[in-house]
């Protein structure tokens, strides 16, 4: 499997940054785990957003689903004539959500432009040799932790998750956790996030083959953020940063 970063920052984007977004790819299947602002722009510069096999949202904060408005118009509206509808999983009810910001007929248009799927945790999908499945964490309304499992490698996305026993589970022995560490270290327990130190700690006791630390608070200190985690965890940890690809 291959993971691109997209987007790595947490509510908002400062400059030459995006918001959560995460393209996963293997044998010729490409999937989007979130979609923040800016990520579609920073996806393009990998690939043809119309080649997409899925969209998965683990929650439906704005920094998570913002660009799937953009998303719809470049399906909808290419000078090449209008893409099939793609396939979206999130939480129930995303589309109407979604649909709540726009005219009538902008809520048509979205449906046109998206297969709605809702996730449920305990549910695999399959595209090509990629399986997703959604797994239940603490954070705001329905969130979720994706698992993305192919050719004997394990990735864990954890959405935005506040520590404990149920990211835990998602974790467990992955081959590279994609972790959210948006709070700065004196700020831990003050909102349903991670931070770095608690982000390394999960990756600990999940035996993660490796951490990426991403979802962080655009003024969180790098150096800083990278001490934390590895005080905890003894693997090879990083910060995600736009444009980083990962072989796993």
């Amino acid at each position: 499997m291959r993971v691109t970063i997209l987007g790595s920052s947490a509510s908002y984007a400062p400059s030459g940054r995006a918001c959560s977004g995460y393209l996963v790819e293997a044998g010729g299947v490409q999937v989007l785990m979130d979609c923040g602002n800016g990520a579609v722009a920073n996806l393009s510069g990998f690939t043809d957003p119309r080649a997409l096999d899925a969209v998965f949202v683990t929650h439906a904060h704005p920094d998570h689903i913002a660009d799937l408005y953009c998303l719809q118009a470049l399906l909808r509206y290419a000078p090449e004539g209008q893409a099939p509808p793609l396939r979206l999983h999130g939480p129930a009810g995303l589309l109407a959500r979604l649909s709540c910001l726009v005219s009538d007929r902008g809520a048509r248009e979205l449906a046109e432009a998206f297969d709605e799927d809702p996730l449920r945790v305990g549910r695999s999908f399959t595209y090509g040799p990629l399986a997703v499945s959604a797994w239940e964490v603490e954070h705001s309304g329905e969130s979720f932790a994706l698992v993305v499992e192919g050719a004997g490698r394990k990735v864990c996305y954890t959405g935005d998750a506040s520590p404990g026993a149920l990211v835990e589970a998602a974790a467990a022995g992955c081959d590279l956790l994609l972790a959210e560490a948006t709070l700065p270290e004196r700020y831990s327990g003050a909102a349903p996030h991670m931070t770095a130190s608690e982000a390394g700690r999960l990756a600990e006791r999940a035996g993660a083959g490796r951490l990426v630390l991403t979802h962080v608070w655009p003024t969180n200190g790098i150096t800083e953020t990278l001490e934390a985690a590895r005080a905890v965890y003894p693997g090879p940890v990083s910060v995600a940063a736009e444009g980083d690809v990962m072989e796993v």
